[in-house]
């Protein structure tokens, strides 16, 4: 099977607004750089992917993902999480990927043990598998063979929908419930809850929260 990965960045001026009450916008488009660069390492270590693909029209990810001889797509960057990843998704197909794995930039905890789990527990196509946010409203990463199994409409209560969208396709979907890909950053309580994380320890996102003085302010 050749599943592609496909990390979709937004670009960063004035990315994670509702983090605003904590952090200034410098210090959220550093945040998001940090934690950009440790899912790239991730996916780059991850074993069995057949390529990774950045969905961006962001110059600082887009000049990341090059140093890392990674592809860069900017077809459908504009259209949101969902549009970036839909046309990533159709480009990568047509070009004969049989399967896609997706996750957002901003879980930072994420390890390549995770990222090999999921791929692992993927059955034989068509197959949907999905890796649910801590709250048990987004949808951390999903696997999807082929790459138009399940119809994708990410958000900040896309779990439930995906798995509605995957079994009205017929497709039982296969989930799994890990700590670096559940732990997404997008609220003040968020951060402090990244902090306490065993996952975490060790990552440059932790480091450059201490060093900037975030943790301090929880």
């Amino acid at each position: 099977m050749s599943i592609w990965a496909i990390l979709p960045v937004k670009e960063m001026a004035g990315s994670k607004q509702r983090l605003a009450p904590l952090l200034s916008a410098e210090e959220r488009v550093a945040l998001m750089r940090v934690m950009v660069a440790e899912v790239l390492d991730t996916l780059c270590a991850t074993r069995g992917l057949a390529g990774i693909a950045v969905a961006t029209l962001d110059a600082w990810t887009s000049d990341e993902a090059e140093q890392r001889g990674l592809r860069v797509i900017t077809e459908g960057a504009r259209d949101g999480h969902t549009g970036s990843v839909t046309a990533a998704a159709q480009m990568l197909a047509a070009e004969g990927a049989t399967g896609i794995l997706t996750m957002p930039g901003d879980i930072p905890a994420v390890a390549p043990a995770e990222v090999e789990a999921l791929l692992a527990a993927h059955r034989p196509a068509p197959s949907f598998t999905i890796a649910p946010a801590h709250d048990g409203r987004g949808s951390n990463g999903v696997v999807l063979s082929p790459p138009d199994a399940v119809p994708l409409c990410f958000g900040n209560d896309s779990y439930i929908p995906h798995l509605a969208a995957a079994r009205a396709r017929g497709l039982e979907p296969q989930i799994l419930r890990l700590p670096g890909v559940a732990m997404d950053i997008d609220h003040p309580a968020d951060l402090a809850m990244f902090a306490r994380l065993d996952v975490a320890a060790g990552t440059r996102t932790l480091a450059w929260l201490r060093k900037a003085g975030v943790l301090a302010r929880l």
